[in-house]
């Protein structure tokens, strides 16, 4: 599918061959996304196999939970895509056409956490935090480690809905995730 925002996902080492890993997939289903496996690149444009582009442009997607705040009715109103500073402290979100794509970062949590700490031109992206607002559709299939842990095509797909891309995308992304996971199931049973 097209979008006018790319994908970057970039990947720790250990995850590419999961059995329910959900990055190539999102590869499969969006033309402007792209994998890159590794733990550390020197900056966006080696990231990007050379291509010159404003990091300022781009959102990571950051290992929060949410703005710091004491009021727990503002935490769970609060947007499904929120913007923060490095403090943690709530931001204004940058119109869709001030961006130019999204940065994801795929493997466990600690996996993340390195990827985030090997690569410290991620902190001259805008940081984004997801509050989904439905649990992920992994379900039993894949224990996740707080409530609010999705796919990685799962959080691409409300990442992209909720900085201007369509609706269609959104869906068909988890239309796509959904027909995966039944083919795993299905071959899990057969064996």
């Amino acid at each position: 599918m097209p979008t006018r925002l790319r994908v970057l996902i970039l990947q720790h080492p250990q995850e590419p061959g999961h059995e329910l890993g959900s990055a190539p997939l999102v590869q499969l289903s969006l033309q402007k996304a792209q994998i890159r496996t590794g733990l550390s690149w020197p900056n966006l444009k080696n990231a990007l196999n050379g291509e010159e582009t404003p990091p300022s442009r781009w959102v990571v997607l950051y290992l929060g939970s949410g703005i710091k705040t004491l009021d727990a009715q503002v935490k769970t109103s609060s947007p499904p895509l929120q913007f923060v500073s490095r403090k943690g402290t709530a931001v204004r979100a940058p119109l869709p056409e001030d961006l130019d794509g999204l940065v994801i970062l795929d493997g466990t949590w600690s996996q993340a956490k390195t990827l985030w700490w090997r690569n410290p031109w991620l902190l001259k992206l805008k940081r984004a935090i997801l509050n989904p607002k439905e649990r992920s559709l992994y379900g039993n299939a894949r224990k996740e480690p707080r409530r609010e842990c999705l796919s990685t095509l799962e959080s691409v797909a409300e990442s992209l809905l909720m900085l201007g891309e369509p609706q269609q995308v959104h869906d068909q992304l988890k239309e796509n995730f959904r027909l995966f996971l039944g083919a795993r199931t299905q071959s899990r049973a057969r064996t």
